[in-house]
């Protein structure tokens, strides 16, 4: 029993078709390009304490961020006390308030101490970000 397309291989067709291999090489090529994307970017990793009676507050503009080894970010940006208590001043004179979010590992004393500098200069409302449970 003959089959058509070996016939065709014998009696005409010379060469295999490699078009459909081809398509399928840069398919994958394009997945796996995509797929490679997803990489995480860097960023400051804090993990917040839970918290069952959290409430859900409005942004803040001004952001502290204390990671788990006590370095203390402004927006970000790596900052020391000295230069906090002189931003807490001018936010104090703009009436407005402040988000503090500690890792769920970080020292207590340094969390207490930022947050008595704020009081300090005259800021009312300091907030302690947590997740809830």
């Amino acid at each position: 029993m003959r089959f058509k397309g070996r016939m065709e291989l014998e009696h005409g067709l010379k060469q295999i078709d490699i078009a459909p291999l081809i398509d399928i090489i840069f398919q994958l090529l394009i997945f796996f390009m995509l797929t490679s994307s997803f990489i995480m970017q860097p960023g400051i990793k804090i993990n917040l304490p839970k918290a069952v009676t959290s409430e859900v507050v409005k942004f803040e503009k001004i952001e502290i961020m204390i990671t788990a080894e006590n370095v203390t970010y402004l927006n970000e940006k790596v900052v020391t006390l000295k230069d906090l208590k002189l931003l807490f001043g001018q936010v104090a004179k703009r009436k407005q308030s402040v988000l503090i979010k500690a890792d769920q590992r970080t020292s207590l004393g340094r969390v207490v101490e930022i947050w008595d500098m704020a009081r300090e200069t005259g800021i009312s409302q300091i907030n302690i970000a947590t997740n809830q449970e």
